[in-house]
């Protein structure tokens, strides 16, 4: 027995060399996915293919595609970062890895993808040998076909296999809503918007990782990642389109869409996880509604028949309520509502204290309290009495 305990003793590796054994391996895995990266920003097909296995012949053709449908992107930046090996044997690995990519001119943070690739070692190299989205992770739009691109005054409309033209009346929609929003934010953003294309609202689930299902009647989103701070600053922020919906709207409401996702992009900074859906969802349709020529009861259609019926909300929407696979009908309420108290925020109190209540609703350190605390500091009211004033508004306005 004791010599049994000392021949298995024997066979495993020491932590510390493990630790060794992998922290090599990271930097020569990081070697090729420099020259990876390199190649990718000097448009070096070349260079690309030769960090793939020499014998992923299907691996090679599919990525010989991407770069190509990546030839018209104007890239600052493009790097990985390997976020841990999780199995290694060998001449052989699986790495996390962090794609993180900048578009120049537009993007002053990178949007990050997480990506799995397997590797393998011939000689002293790493090569890919497989390159799919990690769990969870999805896509990105080249992975879907060749990207064309149309550059507006303030927008860069990237699509996959829809008309120039279209792709162009996107571009001008988007730069007469950046300078609406900058009107209605005046804090400092950058003024500048990256709109994605899809060809198709499978397409564009594909790009946010959901059930098509749940965008069939959602003319475009925005993704990004909110509550940034001076020590980690935010990932920018994409809107993507669904070409479908979108196109089934009159000029009206292709310009209240991207006026509203332009919205969240200005306002990424001060959204945080304190910023209830209501708030941020009712200040973009405020800042999208606020210079059109249209009634409230036009504009808030559901909420207005309920009202007549006698069924005033009796409270502020909760984020559950702007759930997109929900009943529409509810879902519009919610929206409406929100817009109709951010309404009655600007009408009262004034554009600059609106503002002033979002910012300070998103810089609070938690949910809890926030829209409170910054009701009584900001506008020096209180839940009840806002809630009461909003039910008054509703009937007032919509009754």
């Amino acid at each position: 027995m004791l010599a049994a305990l000392l021949t298995a003793s024997a066979c495993v590796t020491p932590a510390g060399q493990r630790d060794a054994a992998t922290s090599l391996t990271v930097r020569e895995i990081d070697a090729t996915l420099e020259r990876r990266a390199a190649a990718v920003l000097a448009r070096d097909p070349a260079g690309y293919l030769d960090t793939l296995a020499p014998d992923a012949a299907k691996l090679r053709a599919a990525q010989r595609t991407e770069l190509a449908n990546l030839a018209d992107v104007p890239l600052k930046s493009w790097s990985y970062e390997v976020k841990g090996i999780t199995e290694e044997d060998g001449d052989r690995a699986t790495a996390e890895v962090e794609l993180r990519y900048r578009i120049d001119g537009y993007d002053t943070a990178p949007v990050a993808a997480r990506r799995t690739l397997e590797l393998m070692r011939d000689g002293e190299r790493w090569y890919v040998s497989a390159d799919r989205p990690a769990k969870g992770a999805t896509d990105q739009l080249w992975h879907q076909g060749e990207v064309e691109v149309v550059r507006g005054a303030h927008s860069l409309v990237l699509g996959v296999g829809r008309p120039e033209a279209e792709l162009r009346q996107v571009a001008d929609t988007v730069d007469l809503a950046v300078p609406a929003v900058s009107d209605a934010w005046p804090q400092p953003w950058a003024r500048r918007v990256v709109v994605l294309v899809p060809d198709s609202v499978e397409s564009m689930a594909g790009l946010l990782g959901s059930q098509e299902t749940s965008y069939r009647g959602i003319a475009a989103v925005t993704t990004g990642e909110a509550g940034a701070t001076g020590k980690r600053p935010a990932l920018a922020d994409r809107v993507i389109v669904n070409p479908q919906a979108y196109a089934s709207l009159g000029s009206f409401g292709q310009r209240v869409v991207l006026t509203h996702e332009t919205t969240h992009v200005a306002t990424r900074t001060s959204t945080s996880a304190a910023t209830p859906v209501w708030l941020s969802e009712g200040f973009a349709d405020w800042a999208a509604y606020r210079g059109e020529d249209r009634t409230p009861d036009l504009i808030a259609p559901e909420l207005t028949g309920a009202v007549r019926a006698g069924d005033v909300p009796a409270e502020l929407p909760v984020d559950k309520g702007f759930g997109f696979d929900g009943d529409p009908a509810e879902l519009a309420r919610a929206y409406e509502s929100a817009w109709m108290a951010c309404e009655l925020i600007a009408e009262r109190w004034g554009k600059e204290k609106l503002t002033a209540f979002y910012a300070a609703v998103g810089a609070h350190p938690g949910r809890d309290g926030a829209v409170e605390q910054a009701l009584g500091s900001v506008l020096d009211t209180t839940p009840e009495e806002f809630t009461a004033d909003w039910r008054d508004y509703l009937s007032a306005r919509l009754g």
